[in-house]
């Protein structure tokens, strides 16, 4: 790389590399100097640019190298050089010593002119320190992989030692301004930051004989990562409860909540559920990354041909579109992008939803509210006066809704929805189970997709291997066919677990004219499905075979598809 050119300003370092253009950092450096802001960290915090993009400019602009943190082990030594609160007081960490030289410090900076925090680790290691450039969130997200638990434990104990275990209520429900740095507060807000770096969907606080355990779940699968003195139980509940809206002297009913809460400049949807359990209250917090709802069409993981599939069904201008699966198999990202695809300033949009995920600019969303009658039926009959083209409904939970649904669709409006069932063919024989004749699903639905999430396996460390013959038979291939596919190992990149992401695999069912009359005179789920491979449908398994062909996922996850579809 051509080092010469390091004292260009990093805004056109950036128009250079095509990230901005020249009227984008006109307007980005007066905004920036009106809030007070460094150029890069405007860019950042209002979308225009990643942090990635402006440290890669900082590379380019200063000399110094650039180092992805996930890739790296960080030995003991290194990390006992400096105490973590020194660390994340700078948003610094010690990652290596020099090849060159063992007296100097590789040190992890988001900010290498940062020449007080250099200096600082300087004088608390006694060595000469090395700038290398990384993101802000990938120091913070290694701080949590190396320091997290053993600070939240520390947190903990100094909660116990500090207040003692029986004022936790009194704590919890003191004025939130006084709160900020005590105990409880910080163990709860760490944890939420933590999960939300670790890229976790869900936070289970659980009750256990004697201790409080705490788990991530991280594309898929559980992984404890705490574990407390059941003593701090009541405080983490009652701390969860306020900021989540809920009842703290009601112990006995099961409870939900909702939080927003902010992690390095990204908002978080947080549901929560509170539910009584032998040893106390289980809570179960939901994350949901709001920017991750809108994403681009081939971030979904959809191959060519499904791709065409899918922007067939949502260019019909009435009729109805499913979107199947159970929970957490990413539907509402599904649904989300398929309404910002359809988004225009001449189509009236209306939503009715259980909660509304994402808050989407030209979209109007209803929350249903049981406890002032404003159902899904209730809100769609209402819908249906206030002349719209297209209606998203959460999910198609009974008879009803389907039926106005269903009307809807027929009466000139395009409706996308969701339903919880295992393939596209057995939604047909669902919405025959909620009473709706065949012939209406026939003349009313137009698509049907089924999708799931599988993992992703990690790039770094993937492992190539041979096919067995059971393999073959699984993924249709010739048995003397030599096939290689590639299956997950682990190493720091995917913190061991051999996968790192998730995609989504699909079954995509157009209704065609002929596969309609099948419906239509009451075929059967197996019927359908035949009818619909012959059109050229792929199942599940099917795509998740061409994932496991393509290298991107293993054996292991398509057996988990298959037994599930």
């Amino acid at each position: 790389m051509d080092y010469t050119r390091k004292r260009m300003r990093i805004g056109d370092i950036l128009i250079e590399q095509g990230v901005i253009t020249p009227e984008v950092l006109k307007d980005a450096l007066v905004r920036a100097k009106e809030e007070g802001k460094r150029i890069g960290e405007y860019l950042v915090e209002s979308g225009i640019t990643s942090e990635k993009r402006i440290a890669r400019a900082l590379e380019y602009q200063l000399g110094y190298k650039f180092v992805d943190l996930s890739s790296v082990t960080i030995p003991d030594e290194i990390l006992n050089l400096v105490k973590p609160d020194v660390l994340r007081k700078y948003n610094v960490i010690p990652f290596a010593v020099s090849e060159r030289n063992p007296n100097i410090l590789r040190l992890a900076m988001s900010d290498p002119m940062d020449i007080v925090a250099a200096d600082d680790i300087g004088i608390v290691t006694n060595m000469q320190i090395e700038p290398v450039i990384c993101t802000g969130t990938d120091v913070l997200a290694a701080l949590d992989r190396y320091f997290g638990s053993s600070q939240a434990m520390d947190v903990a104990k100094q909660y116990a030692e500090e207040r003692g275990f029986d004022k936790e209520l009194e704590e919890a429900t003191e004025d939130s301004a006084n709160l900020d740095n005590s105990p409880i507060v910080v163990l709860v807000r760490t944890m939420i930051e933590q999960a939300a770096r670790q890229r976790a969907s869900d936070i289970h606080i659980e009750a256990m004989e004697e201790n409080v355990r705490v788990r991530y779940r991280i594309d898929g699968a559980l992984y404890e990562r705490m574990k407390y003195d059941i003593k701090l139980l009541p405080a983490i509940v009652a701390r969860i409860k306020i900021i989540g809206g809920m009842d703290i002297s009601e112990k006995r009913k099961p409870q939900d909540g909702r939080i927003t809460a902010w992690v390095d400049r990204v908002e978080y949807d947080i549901r929560v559920n509170v539910l009584p359990t032998v040893f106390g209250e289980k809570i179960v917090m939901r994350l949901q990354n709001k920017r991750a709802l809108n994403r681009e069409k081939k971030q979904l993981g959809f191959e060519d041909a499904e791709m065409a599939k899918f922007d067939r069904i949502l260019s019909h201008p009435h009729g109805i579109v499913l979107v199947t699966g159970p929970t957490g198999s990413g539907k509402s990202t599904t649904l989300y992008t398929a309404l910002s695809e359809l988004n225009r300033e001449d189509i009236n949009i209306v939503t009715v939803e259980d909660p509304v995920e994402a808050n989407v600019d030209g979209i109007n969303q209803v929350h249903v509210n049981p406890k002032v009658d404003l159902t899904f039926a209730s809100a769609l009959r209402a819908i249906l006066r206030q002349d719209p083209d297209i209606i998203m409904i959460g999910e198609i939970r009974d008879g009803e809704t389907a039926e106005i649904a269903v009307k809807a669709a027929i009466t000139g409006h395009l409706v996308v929805s969701t339903l919880h069932t295992n393939s596209a063919a057995s939604t047909v024989t669902r919405l025959e189970d909620m009473g709706v004749e065949n012939y209406l699903i026939a003349d009313s639905v137009v698509g049907i997709i089924a999708q799931r999430l599988v993992r992703r396996l990690c790039p770094d460390c993937k492992r190539e291997v041979l096919a067995t013959e059971e393999d073959k038979r699984i993924l249709g291939v010739d048995p003397a066919t030599p096939l290689r596919i590639f299956e997950p190992v682990g190493c720091p990149a995917c913190e061991r677990a051999g996968y790192r992401g998730r995609i989504g695999i699909y079954e995509i069912m157009e209704v065609t004219h002929h596969l309609s009359t099948v419906i239509a005179r009451g075929a059967n789920a197996d019927e359908i499905k035949e009818e619909a491979l012959k059109e050229g449908m792929n199942t599940l398994s099917m795509a998740c075979g061409l994932k496991v062909k393509a290298g991107i996922t293993s054996m292991s996850e398509l057996r988990r598809i298959v037994y599930e579809a």
